[in-house]
C-alpha cells in the first residue's frame, strides 16, 4: 500500500473539523445568536437582526396572505453550466459573489430552468424573504389588471376621480400615470435614516390611516409629469386607489389574478397597515423560487403558457424606457437606471428591467433571453450604491447576459 493511503482517514477527520467557509460579516449579522428575529421597532435598522428579520417579517407584523395554488409551476434544473463574471479585473464565479457579498439567496433561471440556486446565513428554500421596494412593481401589475378590467378608465385620470377624499390635495390631483412614474412633483425625502419624510409618513399612516398620511403632503415643488423623484408614498397612493376601485385588499385581489396563475409553490404574505391596506411600498414576503417564478412570468411578457396573466400591452409600456418621456430614461431619471411604471429600466436599447428593494433585493429580467436573476440580501446600507455590492451585482448580471446574448 502506498504511504499516502495511510493519510486518508486522518485527512478526512481534519476536513470534518475545519469550519465551513464563513459568509461575509456573519457575526455582525447575528450568527452566534442563531440569526435572531428583531422586534417591530428594530427589525429594519439593527443589522444584528437583519438576516432573521428579513426572512421572518410576517412573524413580527400583521399581514395578509396570498394563498398558493393547488399545483406549482415546475422549475426544473438545467444542465450544469459555467457561470462567470468580470469584476475588479478578475474572473469570478457566482459562488465568489456569495463569498464576497451579504447575499442571503441567489437564483438564476434561463428558459424556465434553474441554472443556479444558493443560500447562506442558514437560510433555505422555505424562507420567505422580504421584498422591500420590489413590492412596488407588484402594485404596478395590479394597476394594469384594474385598467384592463375597466375598474380604471384611463391612466390619465386623476387619483381623486376614484378617491374623492383626496380631491384638492396634490396627490389626489395627480394623474395615475404620473403617480406610476413617481412624478407627482410633491417633495418627499426618503433616505432611510429614521428621520426622513418616509419615517414621518409611516408613523402618520399607522396612527391616522393612509389617506390622512397622504394629505400631509400639501404642496408641489415641480409640475407633475416633468421629473422622476423617488417616493414610497406614491406607491401607497396607488394602493389606496386600488382599494377604492377593487373593493378589496391588494393581496386578495392579486391572489387569483397573479399569485395562483403564475404557479407559486408557497403562500406569500404582505404586511398590512393599521387601516387594513397592504403596505404596498414594501414588506411583501415570498420564497426565492417564487420571486423567480414572478421573474419568469415577466420575462414571458406576462404569460404562463397560453394564458395571459398580466395585460401584455400594459407590461410592455411599464418596462420599456422608450415608451416614456425623456425625463424618465436611463441616465436621465437617475445616473444609471430609468423608471417606467414602478419598474426600473436598464440603459442600452434592448428592453431589460428590474424590481429593486433596499438592502440589496432585486429581480433582474431580460425578456429576449428569457433570463432572470433574483438576489435577496442584507447589505450594510439601505442604498446599496454606497458600497461595492451594487457594482458587483451589476457585474454578475452583465456576465450572465454576456454568456447568453449581448448588450
Amino acid at each position: 500500500m502506498r504511504p499516502e493511503f495511510y493519510l486518508l482517514p486522518w485527512l478526512a477527520l481534519v476536513a470534518l473539523a475545519l469550519p465551513a467557509v464563513a459568509a461575509p460579516d456573519e457575526q455582525q449579522l447575528g450568527k452566534a445568536a442563531g440569526y435572531p428575529i428583531g422586534t417591530a421597532a428594530n427589525w429594519f435598522f439593527d443589522e444584528s437582526v437583519r438576516v432573521g428579520s428579513f426572512s421572518h417579517l410576517d412573524t413580527l407584523l400583521p399581514h395578509h396572505t396570498l394563498n398558493k395554488p393547488a399545483a406549482p409551476l415546475p422549475l426544473p434544473a438545467a444542465a450544469a453550466s459555467k457561470l462567470e463574471y468580470q469584476f475588479e479585473n478578475r474572473t469570478l464565479t457566482l459562488d465568489d459573489f456569495l463569498d464576497r457579498q451579504r447575499v442571503t439567496g441567489l437564483l438564476v433561471i434561463k428558459d424556465g430552468k434553474v441554472l443556479f440556486e444558493r443560500y447562506q446565513y442558514d437560510r433555505n428554500a422555505s424562507h420567505r424573504f422580504v421584498s422591500h421596494s420590489m413590492a412596488k412593481s407588484i402594485v404596478s401589475l395590479a394597476v394594469g389588471m384594474a385598467l384592463a378590467e375597466g375598474r380604471i378608465a384611463s391612466l390619465d385620470d386623476t387619483v381623486a376621480k376614484y378617491v374623492p377624499k383626496l380631491a384638492g390635495a396634490p396627490y389626489g390631483e395627480t394623474s395615475i400615470r404620473n403617480v406610476l412614474r413617481m412624478s407627482s412633483g410633491v417633495p418627499f425625502r426618503e433616505v432611510y435614516d429614521g428621520d426622513d419624510d418616509l419615517t414621518r409618513f409611516v408613523r402618520a399612516r399607522h396612527t391616522h390611516g393612509s389617506i390622512a398620511a397622504l394629505q400631509m403632503f400639501d404642496r408641489r415643488e415641480a409640475e407633475q409629469g416633468t421629473r422622476f423623484h423617488y417616493a414610497s408614498s406614491e406607491t401607497v397612493l396607488l394602493a389606496v386607489l386600488l382599494r377604492e376601485v377593487t373593493g378589496t385588499t391588494l393581496s386578495e385581489y392579486l391572489t387569483p389574478r397573479l399569485w395562483q396563475p403564475m404557479g407559486a409553490e408557497a403562500d406569500a404574505t404582505w404586511i398590512r397597515a393599521s387601516d387594513g391596506i397592504d403596505s404596498a411600498f414594501g414588506n411583501f414576503n415570498a420564497t426565492l423560487r417564487d420571486y423567480g417564478r414572478l421573474g419568469v412570468l415577466l420575462a414571458n411578457d406576462g404569460a404562463v403558457g397560453e394564458r395571459q396573466v398580466v395585460p401584455k400591452d400594459y407590461l410592455l409600456e411599464a418596462t420599456d424606457w422608450h415608451r416614456h418621456p425623456a425625463a424618465f430614461a436611463p441616465r436621465r431619471a437617475t445616473p444609471f437606471f430609468g423608471y417606467g411604471y414602478q419598474f426600473w429600466t436598464f440603459p442600452e436599447e434592448k428592453r431589460r428591467f428590474a424590481l429593486l428593494g433596499v438592502h440589496g433585493q432585486a429581480i433582474f429580467v431580460d425578456p429576449e433571453l428569457k433570463l432572470v436573476m433574483v438576489v435577496t440580501a442584507a447589505t450594510r446600507n439601505a442604498i446599496v450604491g454606497r458600497e461595492p455590492f451594487a457594482a458587483e451585482r451589476m457585474a454578475v448580471w452583465r456576465g450572465l447576459v454576456g454568456k447568453y446574448g449581448s448588450w
